[in-house]
């Protein structure tokens, strides 16, 4: 069963071209471990809640954009195995630093439980 890994962050409005360029390196680490697919969507419309609300899950700061991202996986087993081997891999020392605060990222992984497209 197709697994996703899911993330939650805030990044600098500046550092857009700096997470693009993560991201993009990122994934050629991901693909070889058995990623089936990435998706990172750069925030336009993520207004304030009351109780709850994205900007507020990740303590959003002035000058902050949320970013909400996922990776689609065969299964969680394949999902497991590549983050373990990506932890590992040496290429890794060579990524950029993050650019945005890891403590206030989120993730988790989750089974799909409803797929509907247009096609």
């Amino acid at each position: 069963m197709t697994y996703v890994t899911g993330f939650l962050q805030a990044v600098p409005e500046k550092n857009k071209e700096a997470y693009k360029t993560m991201a993009e390196m990122g994934w050629e680490i991901f693909k070889e471990f058995g990623c089936l697919s990435m998706q990172e969507n750069w925030g336009v419309d993520t207004p304030d809640g009351k109780l709850t609300s994205f900007p507020m899950a990740v303590k959003r700061e002035e000058g902050e954009v949320v970013v909400l991202s996922w990776l689609t996986w065969p299964d969680k087993a394949t999902a497991d195995k590549g983050f373990d081997a990506m932890m590992n891999d040496p290429r890794m020392k060579d990524m950029p630093p993050m650019p945005f605060d890891g403590k206030r990222m989120m993730w988790g992984g989750f089974e799909p439980l409803v797929t509907l497209t247009a096609d």
